[in-house]
């Protein structure tokens, strides 16, 4: 990229970060925080089923999975602001939207799955939430020192790199993005995952921009993609567009969009995600699923 294409790029980040992040830290500072919320009445969406697999999505990159009878969490994150602690107060951003259940309803987890130590990916008040013996942790390297204790494992794979737990295989591969959980610590990796079992394979790609790290990826059942925060975030978070291709590339079944209109992290519109993908999708938008959060969806 050009000096001057850098420059502008940069302009549009920090002019796109003051029209949102002093107010988030002014209400971080007047509000008392919340570790987790959800809405009125929330109920478990059906979690009991006979499928084999199945997810349901729990806001920006959280998703339950349920696969060769193990519970899975991606990017767990049930708080209702995440950023640094100072005190006992979370300086950053809020939800636009309560998680869909009582965190307290959800099943055992099995495994809980990181891709990369941003604040809205990694929330350790979540964490500390679900630290359980019979627990393990997959993330990303050099971010297991984030992780609190509490856990029967905590296993930090570099792209390339598997693991095999309870029938499970999963798979760390590389992202177009970054890991830094502040500015000054570059050196913490960031992944996307393949989780298969003896019948389905899943694709949960965390955060990225346009990448073919995917194309060896031969079919997937399920292939979850974040949508949103590409304004003007190109370089990091895809657009719906450039998701539909690399979920067609991978030669998906399903498609389930994550990472949008749960945290205000960029300019577009919070709605804007979802109708560009369905336009770019056409008639295959019957393989976009759970497109509400809170929606159990479910395959044999």
């Amino acid at each position: 990229m050009a000096n001057g294409d850098r420059t502008r790029r940069m302009g549009r980040m920090i002019r796109s970060g003051l029209r949102r992040y002093p107010r988030h830290l002014w209400e971080s500072l007047v509000h008392h925080n919340r570790h987790h919320g959800h809405a009125p009445g929330a109920h478990p969406p059906g979690l009991e089923f006979d499928a084999s697999l199945g997810a349901v999505w729990l806001g920006h990159a959280t998703v339950l999975l349920h696969i060769a009878d193990r519970w899975i969490l991606t990017d767990p994150v049930f708080s209702h602001r995440v950023g640094p602690r100072v005190g006992k107060r979370t300086l950053g951003i809020s939800r636009d939207r309560p998680m869909p259940v009582d965190p307290e309803h959800l099943p055992h987890i099995d495994v809980v799955v990181i891709s990369h130590a941003h604040f809205d990916h990694l929330d350790r008040p979540t964490l500390e939430r679900l630290a359980h013996e019979r627990t393990t942790v997959i993330t990303a390297e050099r971010t297991g020192s984030l992780i609190p204790p509490g856990f029967a494992s905590i296993i930090e794979l570099c792209p390339g790199r598997a693991v095999h737990i309870g029938g499970l295989h999963i798979k760390a591969m590389p992202v177009a993005h970054w890991g830094s959980r502040v500015a000054v610590d570059r050196g913490r990796g960031c992944n996307a995952y393949t989780i298969e079992s003896p019948d389905h394979r899943v694709v949960f790609a965390g955060d990225t921009a346009e990448t073919d790290a995917f194309d060896d990826i031969d079919g997937a059942n399920l292939a979850i993609f974040g949508i949103g925060a590409y304004e003007p975030w190109e370089h990091a978070h895809a657009t719906p567009e450039q998701v539909w291709r690399m979920v067609n590339g991978i030669g998906a079944a399903y498609m389930m969009p994550i990472h949008h209109s749960t945290f205000e992290l960029s300019d577009e519109a919070p709605d804007d995600p979802m109708r560009r993908l369905l336009e770019v999708a056409g008639d295959d938008g019957s393989r976009i699923i759970g497109r509400t959060v809170g929606e159990l969806w479910t395959h044999e």
